[in-house]
């Protein structure tokens, strides 16, 4: 599919509702990038007892606030459903129970005002982005780094996306959470365990880099928090040592990705030729530090490195408006017996593998 003029979405504007794990968002996005909305509304304290995000309890609150969140939204945006011309609701991959009350009020919003419905894949929501805060152009590098997400994708075009590694175990987000849990750090992990080591020395801890070096593209995490486990100290020895193990994580963590985007960097160029751009989008590519060194990787590669500021790299309900106006300028639209995905992958030749 061949990238639309963009005076083709100019005059649009689009609803955007995001509910696929603990964030509650709803935004107004128009065609020329401007976002008149962007509402969020986190659950950290209801999941922070839990020490993680509990379903059922993730899902009762998207019911219990979405409504007033797309009311805020158009408050905010000065805007009516009248002037919509389109709802966006994300309908997978996520937890299934808040994917089905963002997607259910979206196809209801679309069908009391006779509006198109466009049900997005969260992770398209994430790749596109950089499209929507730095104009990038296709192609483009993507690597998505999340809670639930480690892949590396050629983009070629919307909804064209060529997967060129994934994690062949966990996310580099989940193993964050689950480091930052054994630290004893608080919840959220990820943020928690960037602020600890600030303060830790990066070398003081010997952990294994897995995966670097090897062909492919592909990343692997489970055997390192299982070295970080096996490095814990006994009893508490006291001094810093929960910033030097925090440092010395977040060091692997960054090596690790640096290697594999490396050779995904030489892949792309080999494939699209040289001087295009290196996203790096979700969550994790909040984190200064991992920001910092992707992008000295690209600049070594002959890329422009590109990431979306911190806010809209975390879940929220812009990323998904755009890629409504992005499908919906293109007449890309979805009926209302959609059904929502709780698996989704983005590439198409793993989506039908996963079908299959």
């Amino acid at each position: 599919m061949a990238e639309p003029p963009k005076t083709t979405r100019q005059n649009l504007m689009v609803l955007g509702i995001e509910t696929s794990c603990d964030e509650t968002a709803a935004a107004i996005v128009d065609g020329r990038g401007q976002i008149h909305a962007n509402v969020v509304l986190s659950q950290i304290d209801d999941h922070r007892p839990y020490g993680g995000v509990v379903p059922e309890v993730a899902a009762r609150a998207h019911l219990e606030h979405l409504d007033g969140l797309i009311k805020s939204a158009l408050t905010q945006a000065a805007v009516g459903f009248d002037d919509l011309d389109g709802i966006a609701a994300t309908a997978g991959p996520g937890l299934i129970g808040g994917v089905l009350v963002g997607a259910v009020t979206g196809k209801a919003i679309a069908l009391a005002r006779n509006l198109p419905f466009i049900a997005v894949n969260h992770l398209e929501g994430h790749a596109l982005t950089a499209r929507l805060t730095n104009d990038v152009d296709f192609p483009y590098l993507l690597l998505l780094v999340s809670g639930g997400h480690c892949q590396l994708l050629a983009v070629t075009a919307v909804g064209q996306y060529q997967q060129l590694g994934s994690t062949i175990d966990d996310a580099v987000g989940e193993a964050f959470d689950k480091v930052a849990k054994m630290l004893d750090l608080g919840y959220p992990g990820g943020p928690a365990l960037e602020r600890t080591a600030l303060t830790g020395d990066p070398t003081a801890v010997d952990l294994p880099r897995p995966m670097r070096g090897r062909p492919g593209c592909d990343f692997s995490f489970s055997g390192l928090k299982t070295a970080v486990r096996q490095r814990l100290p006994a009893t508490d020895p006291g001094g810093n040592w929960r910033a030097d193990m925090a440092a010395s994580f977040q060091a692997a963590v960054a090596d690790c990705l640096a290697d594999r985007t490396a050779r995904a960097i030489k892949i792309f160029s080999a494939n699209h030729g040289s001087g295009h751009r290196l996203v790096v989008a979700g969550g994790v590519a909040a984190n200064h530090f991992l920001r910092q060194r992707l992008q000295s990787v690209a600049e070594a590669g002959g890329m422009t490195w590109v990431a979306p500021p911190p806010a809209l790299c975390t879940d929220n309900a812009a990323m998904i408006a755009w890629v409504g106006l992005e499908r919906l300028a293109v007449g890309d639209t979805d009926s209302l017996d959609f059904a929502p995905r709780p698996r989704w992958p983005l590439d198409a030749a793993s989506d039908r593998k996963a079908a299959g």
